[in-house]
């Protein structure tokens, strides 16, 4: 009879632990094949799972500098060390109440406590509940790169695969722009995981600039925009007065959102499709409908 060893994954050959940004840059530099790592949630899920065999390691967990936030500028400079459990905190909810309800929603609290800003962006899953939330917020990444380069990018960029992070570098951190206006985080979740989104949405207001910015998570590699439907309901909107809805109105952007965000993909529409449809529809609905009474 034949036995087998347990399957367990291979450690890395080597850990690197920088105390600064630079630092980290040049490990990277000088490792091509290392990986970098903050709270490792998704990284070692992918580990265990046998689908990652990392040469090398470079841990970012004691990188103060990406742990907190500043002001810049009227925007909002957030490290990208920040917990799920710190952007979770009512100071933080002050500044951007979406991305905290986006934070507060990511999983249970072994989760919220390692998980990462700048870890659920460059993992880019497609349930990643701060993603949407980002992209409504059009939320602009800081890259660190080596010898000192620095560059920045939208992060609908990075999402949707249209610029990619260089040999070497680094998400330092996401600048975010302080709306002091209304902002929602809604997600409907399913059987396929523990608080894991079906459909998501992070939508704000923003009177400076008359509009409306919504942006669908989880039905899609990346979060979606539907422009077209953001520009309509913008136009029904009176910015000078009370900034209120007719709920036909309401309606009918829920399902402009979710005609534009989960297709028909052929005839006839198949019943997971009507239902994923729904949901979208609702979450939209309901997440303008909150944003215009707040």
């Amino acid at each position: 009879m034949t036995t087998h060893a347990p399957h367990t994954p291979q450690a890395a050959q080597s850990v690197t632990l920088p105390a600064s940004l630079d630092e980290a840059v040049a490990a990277l530099a000088a490792m091509p094949a290392a990986v970098p790592v903050a709270g490792g949630t998704d990284l070692m899920a992918a580990v265990n799972a046998g689908l990652l065999r990392p040469a090398a390691l470079v841990g970012l967990g004691r990188i103060n500098e990406i742990r907190g936030w500043q002001y810049q500028d009227g925007h909002a400079l957030l490290g990208a060390g920040l917990t799920h459990a710190r952007m979770g905190r009512p100071d933080f909810a002050a500044l951007i109440p979406a991305l905290a309800a986006a934070a507060r929603a990511a999983g249970p609290p072994q989760i919220r406590n390692a998980g990462t800003l700048g870890g659920n962006i460059a993992t880019a899953a497609p349930t990643g509940d701060a993603l949407p939330v980002l992209a409504a917020l059009e939320a602009i990444l800081v890259i660190h790169g080596p010898g000192g380069s620095r560059r920045e990018i939208p992060v609908s960029h990075l999402l949707a695969g249209r610029e990619m992070l260089r040999p070497g570098e680094l998400i330092g951190f996401v600048r975010v722009p302080l709306l002091h206006a209304p902002q929602v985080f809604l997600k409907a979740t399913g059987r396929t995981g523990p608080g894991r989104a079906v459909a998501s949405v992070g939508l704000v207001l923003d009177p400076a600039r008359r509009g409306v910015r919504c942006a669908i998570g989880a039905v899609a590699p990346m979060p979606l925009r539907p422009l077209e439907a953001e520009q309509w309901v913008a136009s029904l909107i009176d910015w000078d007065g009370e900034r209120t809805l007719a709920p036909e109105a309401l309606e009918a952007f829920g399902e402009y959102v979710a005609a534009a965000c989960v297709p028909d993909q052929g005839e006839p529409v198949a019943p997971g499709v009507l239902h994923l449809r729904r949901t979208v529809a609702v979450l939209a609905r309901r997440a303008l409908g909150r944003a215009l009474t707040s």
